[in-house]
């Protein structure tokens, strides 16, 4: 049969796109070409996409280059292009989308800088020492099928999906509680990109949902039968010493004495995941609970070495006698709760996200590298510190507390209209607190982990001309052990196909910052961000 092609641009789509690209939310569905087959009314498509670049300058000096005398600030840490192809199929009641994306990086002469750094020996005299690895860029380049699904309708109520796919289940935005169907991907750039989806590590699921009407509900639940690959399980960090390693790591390759093993028996790549979700209305509230067995997002060391030659012990006797210790994500089981409404005292949104979470993972053994004193479980004596004693499994509760309002700001700022403005609170809670465990909050960290740990965000978004200049400031802060964050913004709509944003990422520490690899210093969520503040410029050309 002939294929007809029928190209359309539908100019009002892509100018509604660039706008919410230019107010930070997706852009990969800005409307692009269509078609149909000819003679028939049951096949149609769209493909649509962006060409985007960045470049991002560092605004101080990291102090891992410091100690070998060269420069930090002024200097470019990223040029990176990416390219997205977004395609639309229905073939009948039949969805199929598919959606690839390219991405390749410059390697500038900060990026070289820290790989020199990597076979040093003199910037990594502390301990442990690197021995290079593969090309910083190679972490960064990627070309990946990220999505690649079928969804179809079962009737009017049910629809099921199948394949590559993303799922969000949450409230929140900046820290999730719920959302963690999905591992994200922090390795080229940790803070901050707006879209969600493009951090997100999709996987190959059954999905389904399924409307009840009568109940003013939905159920949605999905199974993950075990069918991705080891990196797309859990969050993935810049851990082979590049741009956004924790501070003071930057120039030191982790891997190369680590390893992530997804065969362990706590975490088997291979095991079936799943969850189930209903969504639902009552008394002018929207509301959800939902159930989900997963990976636990970020990665805990288990000793390699066994016996550890500094006492750590291997989770459930699980070693590898060739590596100092390896990167597990072991399963974990999670119960949330989610409400959400409308005050007319506020006239606001209000809404509130409650996680718990069943043996949630946490490395053991405070202290810097051979500075730990630490009795294991099983009796021995650990003094590895930096939390590679062993796997503590603990309790947690993580909730969300969010107001979301209209701010008029017209006459005060002269914006076109109100400005969206929230304000969130976040707090991660071990329950059955135990200060003698010596939790850590993070491995390669000797800092102890707090009981509770609480962060208040707040976003401010300002329009102009129509909403083609749009402002926006986010911030954010530690409330239990200091530091924070600022965002200021400005994204512009030059038409219906040019996005350009620029802003700042700043960060301050608090005072509780590492300067020393493998020490017992006292970093916590932001020291791990000291020194990296940033300038970022992004241009996106969406067709």
């Amino acid at each position: 049969m002939r294929r007809s092609k029928i190209f359309r641009q539908t100019g009002p789509g892509l100018a509604v796109a660039a706008v919410l690209a230019g107010m930070g939310m997706p852009v990969a569905n800005a409307a692009g070409l269509e078609g149909t087959w000819a003679g028939r009314d049951d096949f149609t498509w769209a493909l649509s996409g962006y060409v985007r670049a960045w470049a991002s300058m560092n605004l101080e000096d990291n102090p891992e280059l410091s100690r070998v005398g060269k420069d930090s600030a002024g200097k470019l840490s990223m040029l990176r292009g990416s390219l997205l192809l977004d395609l639309d199929v229905k073939t009948g009641p039949v969805k199929w989308k598919a959606i690839g994306r390219l991405d390749r990086e410059y390697k500038t002469n900060y990026l070289s800088d820290l790989e020199e750094l990597r076979s040093d020996g003199s910037a990594n005299a502390f301990g442990v020492a690197s021995t290079g690895g593969k090309s910083i860029t190679e972490n960064y380049n990627n070309g990946d099928i990220r999505e690649f699904w079928a969804e179809v309708p079962i009737g009017e109520r049910v629809t099921v999906k199948f394949g590559k796919q993303q799922l969000v289940w949450g409230e929140s935005d900046f820290f999730q509680a719920m959302d963690l169907v999905h591992g994200y991907d922090y390795s080229w750039r940790l803070f901050f990109e707006g879209e969600n989806e493009e951090w997100r590590k999709p996987l190959i699921l059954l999905s389904t949902k399924i409307r009840i009407p009568e109940a003013k509900g939905l159920i949605a639940a999905y199974i993950r039968p075990g069918w991705d690959r080891c990196e797309d399980i859990g969050n993935t960090y810049d851990i082979n010493g590049g741009r956004w390693f924790f501070q003071p790591y930057r120039g030191f390759d982790l891997s190369s004495g680590t390893s992530k093993n997804c065969d362990h028996k706590d975490g088997d790549q291979d095991d079936v995941t799943g969850g189930i979700r209903w969504n639902g209305e009552a008394y002018g509230l929207n509301y959800s609970v939902a159930y989900l067995t997963t990976f636990a997002a970020d990665p805990v060391a288990s000793a390699g070495l066994a016996p550890g030659g500094l006492g750590g012990v291997a989770h459930q006797g699980v070693a590898n006698n060739e590596l100092l210790f390896q990167r597990i994500h072991p399963k974990i089981d999670v119960l949330g709760v989610t409400v959400s409404g409308y005050s007319e005292t506020l006239d606001a949104v209000l809404s509130a996200e409650v996680a718990y979470t069943k043996d949630q993972p946490y490395n053991a053994g405070v202290g810097g590298f051979t500075e730990g004193n630490y009795i294991t479980r099983g009796g021995g004596l650990c003094t590895a510190g930096l939390g590679l004693c062993e796997i503590v499994k603990k309790d947690t509760l993580r909730t969300m507390l969010r107001i979301d309002k209209d701010l008029n700001f017209q006459d005060l700022l002269g914006t076109s209209r109100p400005s969206f403005s929230s304000i969130q609170l976040f707090n991660t809670q071990v329950l059955n607190y135990d200060g003698n465990e010596q939790l850590v909050r993070l491995f390669a960290y000797g800092t102890p982990l707090n009981e509770h740990n609480t962060i208040l965000t707040l976003f401010t978004g300002l329009n102009y001309k129509n909403d083609t200049i749009n402002p926006g400031l986010a911030v954010g802060f530690d409330l239990s052990n200091g530091g924070g964050f600022a965002i200021p913004s400005v994204s512009v709509v030059f038409d219906d196909k040019w996005v350009a944003k620029a802003e700042a990422d700043i960060f301050w520490d608090g005072g509780k910052s590492n300067r020393q690899q493998f020490s017992g210093g006292e970093s916590q969520l932001f020291g791990y961000f000291s020194r990296a503040s940033q300038l970022v410029l992004r241009v996106t050309r969406q067709f």
